[in-house]
């Protein structure tokens, strides 16, 4: 398909969330009886294995619902834009009334009505910030659509929580725990996605702390850049908190498809903000995720590779994320893909270089002969496949069918294509 063909590819997409991927979720996700939705299906999307409530996905949801209804609002998706509206307004009801902790944080897991659990026994409910960061992502998109200022403040409300536990150095990180005296690219991550959106929010508002969000987000943009971001165009996963990174799988160990989604989170902001060298060395680091993560034989990028390609090397410790860096590395998994699919065309778009567009073009032949389910009834995408592309049953971080990645990257793609329409 023609990269420079801004409609044809914008029709392709449009038709492809509309038609593939929307009818799972809104048919099947949405538990109308409770409230909030169900997210834990099975990797072909054929069972609902369980009715518990991942609060992670829980306010991810919220994010997608909301999105879509500004889309459909704006002609740029055929769909029911107050419904979806209204499906965002209960699934913030159904956190705001089930989720929350004394303490302020969230809980990391709910049952089907709400009820606390603890994912794992005897340690606590709240067991991972990355829940607070998108329940704050899902309210801080949901306060922008509806223009709802008393769910922007939860938003704000929660994201001061977690800036202060970071910087107490309380935070926990399951499902994937940040091994002791390491720190994670992971954090400043998510943090500049959170606090990007949050502060993009309170600019429509014109809220007095709105020019405070924006210097955090440029902070965890610097940390990336300044931090992980290696002078090989490489970014690192995991460094220690002081002295030489050790010749460890922990550290030598590379996630292209963290990279590619950090990057465009970067480029975002870096272009906003006017910093051209941070702007060029993200789109290298897409350029360098690929060469070092794309499988030259079966195709598609892999989940872990040695930061000079191929399997993760180095020495051995023991950590449990070391575990599954050695177990899982040459697996295929939607969410890297889908993330290329707009990084790419990102990069491309503000770069004008070619080499870019090529990138683009391989990923999404890739992906649309892989990912999505052969079985029209079911629908949606099998999103874990091995390295030849065959469907595995696993899980990944939660065990949820967890259709964020997809329909957050679809969306962003067809919105910077109206854009691309809109200068022509």
């Amino acid at each position: 398909m023609d990269i420079d063909d801004s409609q044809a590819l914008q029709n392709f997409y449009q038709q492809h969330l509309e038609m593939v991927i929307l009818p799972f979720w809104l048919e099947r996700g949405i538990d109308t009886e409770q409230g909030a939705y169900f997210t834990c299906f099975d990797n072909r999307g054929e069972r609902l294995v369980s009715t518990d409530k991942y609060t992670w996905s829980q306010g991810r949801m919220i994010w997608l619902l909301a999105r879509l209804s500004e889309l459909s609002h704006n002609g740029l998706l055929h769909q029911d834009a107050d419904r979806l509206l209204d499906l965002a307004r209960q699934g913030v009801e159904f956190v705001t009334r089930h989720a929350f902790l004394a303490n302020g944080n969230c809980a990391y897991l709910l049952d089907r009505s709400g009820q606390k659990k603890e994912p794992i026994p005897g340690q606590g409910f709240d067991t991972s910030f990355f829940a607070d960061c998108f329940v704050t992502l899902g309210f801080t998109e949901y306060a922008r659509v509806a223009q709802d200022a008393q769910v922007l403040e939860q938003a704000l409300a929660l994201c001061t929580r977690i800036v202060q536990r970071i910087k107490a150095g309380s935070i926990r990180s399951e499902p994937y725990p940040v091994p002791a005296g390491f720190e994670a690219h992971s954090t400043p991550m998510i943090m500049l996605n959170v606090t990007q959106e949050l502060a993009s929010a309170l600019e429509v508002f014109g809220h007095p702390q709105s020019q405070e969000l924006r210097h955090l987000s440029f902070a965890y943009m610097q940390a990336i850049m300044e931090r992980f971001y290696q002078p090989d165009g490489l970014v690192a996963e995991l460094l220690p908190q002081s002295g030489d990174a050790p010749d460890t799988v922990l550290c030598r160990h590379v996630t292209p498809g963290h990279t590619i989604e950090s990057m465009w989170f970067v480029l975002r902001e870096a272009q906003a903000k006017g910093q051209k060298q941070w702007v060029r060395q993200a789109t290298q680091a897409i350029a360098k995720a690929y060469e070092v993560g794309w499988d030259q034989q079966y195709g598609g990028l892999f989940r872990f590779v040695d930061r000079s390609g191929g399997k993760p090397g180095g020495t051995q410790t023991g950590a449990v994320y070391e575990r599954l860096i050695l177990d899982t590395w040459d697996t295929k998994l939607w969410w890297p893909h889908s993330e290329a699919l707009y990084g790419t065309l990102l990069a491309y778009y503000l770069t004008g270089d070619a080499s870019f567009a090529s990138l683009y073009q391989r990923t999404h032949a890739y992906v649309f002969k892989t990912f999505p389910h052969l079985d029209q009834r079911s629908g949606e995408w099998i999103q874990i496949r091995d390295r030849q592309g065959r469907p595995i049953d696993k899980v990944v971080a939660l065990p949820v069918k967890d259709p964020y990645h997809i329909i957050r990257d679809l969306v962003l793609i067809i919105e910077l294509l109206q854009q691309q329409l809109t200068m022509a």
